[in-house]
C-alpha cells in the first residue's frame, strides 16, 4: 500500500455523474398469504422477471440519451438494477394499482430531444382513475418548468391493477436501466 503525501499528484482519469443510457420496462404483480416483503412483493418481482436483482431507485428524470431495449433475457444473480419504479400494496379484495408515465422534452428552438419526465402513482385506483392521475401528475410537471422551452411528446403509460385473493397483494411498474455512460472530464 502507498501512502501519498499532500504534495504528490495523483495520477488517473476524472469521471463525471454517469448517465443512464438503456432501459427496459416491465410490470408484474404478486400475492401472498405470508407477507408483503418476501411475499407479495418478491412474487410482483419474480413475475415482472427482476426478482434476481437487488433494486435501487430513481427519482423521475431521463436523459436525452435513454434508449428503450428488450429486457436481458439472462442477468446475473445479485446483479444491483437501478429503476424508477412504482409499487402498490394492498390486502385482499382491494384493488393495487401502480402506473409509470413518461415523455420527451423537445427543445421548441432546434427540435433535439432534451431528456424525459416520468410519474410514478399508486394506489387503490381503477385503471382509468390512475391514468388519469399520471396524465395530471405529468402535466403539472411539464408546465411547472418545461413547457416554455420545450414541447411533451411521446408519451408511454404502463400501468399494473389487480385485485388480490389472498391476504396480500403488490402490483409494481418499473423503468429498469441496464448501461450507463461515463463522462471523462478534461482538465
Amino acid at each position: 500500500m502507498t501512502n501519498l503525501s499532500s504534495t504528490q499528484e495523483l495520477q488517473g482519469i476524472v469521471v463525471g455523474n454517469r448517465i443512464p443510457k438503456d432501459y427496459f420496462v416491465t410490470k408484474g404483480h404478486g400475492e401472498s398469504d405470508i407477507t408483503v416483503h418476501a411475499g407479495s412483493y418478491h412474487l410482483a418481482l419474480k413475475q415482472a422477471n427482476i426478482e434476481t436483482f437487488n433494486i435501487m431507485t430513481y427519482s423521475s428524470i431521463m436523459p436525452s440519451i435513454a434508449t428503450e431495449v428488450p429486457q436481458p433475457a439472462k442477468i446475473t444473480h445479485g446483479s444491483v438494477v437501478e429503476s424508477i419504479m412504482a409499487v402498490a400494496t394492498t390486502s385482499k379484495g382491494e384493488r393495487a394499482s401502480a402506473g409509470i408515465i413518461y415523455g420527451w422534452l423537445y427543445d421548441r428552438k432546434t427540435n433535439e430531444r432534451h431528456g424525459g419526465l416520468v410519474c410514478e402513482h399508486n394506489g387503490n385506483y381503477e385503471v382509468e382513475e390512475i391514468e388519469k392521475l399520471l396524465r395530471l401528475s405529468l402535466d403539472e410537471l411539464y408546465y411547472n418548468g418545461f413547457s416554455e422551452d420545450f414541447r411533451l411528446e411521446d408519451i408511454c403509460i404502463n400501468i399494473e391493477s389487480f385485485v388480490p385473493e389472498k391476504k396480500y397483494g403488490t402490483a409494481l411498474v418499473a423503468i429498469c436501466f441496464t448501461s450507463y455512460l461515463y463522462p471523462v472530464i478534461k482538465g
